[in-house]
């Protein structure tokens, strides 16, 4: 519902074993969701708990953290993939 301020960090993900690269996102978030029972939560997060947060909604949006990447870097990625399989 809010979000402010930039970091980049270092970000990898299970998805994606052994990969890793920098990608920027909210320094500072609020969020509000669901409980388990339907019940209304909101969080605020910042710096570390903030990307985590971040990173899994993208998960639920079907994004993963390549696709924040520059055009050059998912190229890369995809050089880096194919060399690995």
């Amino acid at each position: 519902v809010d979000a402010e301020g930039e970091v980049v960090s270092e970000e990898g993900c299970l998805s994606i074993p052994d990969y890793r690269d920098a990608v920027t996102r909210d320094r500072r978030i609020a969020v509000r969701a669901l409980d388990e029972t339907g019940k209304e939560l909101s969080i605020e997060a910042e710096d570390l708990l903030a990307i985590c947060i971040q990173h899994e909604i993208d998960h639920l949006n079907g994004t993963l953290f390549i696709d924040r990447l520059s055009r050059l870097k998912r190229e890369l990625f995809k050089r880096w993939q194919k060399k690995r399989a």
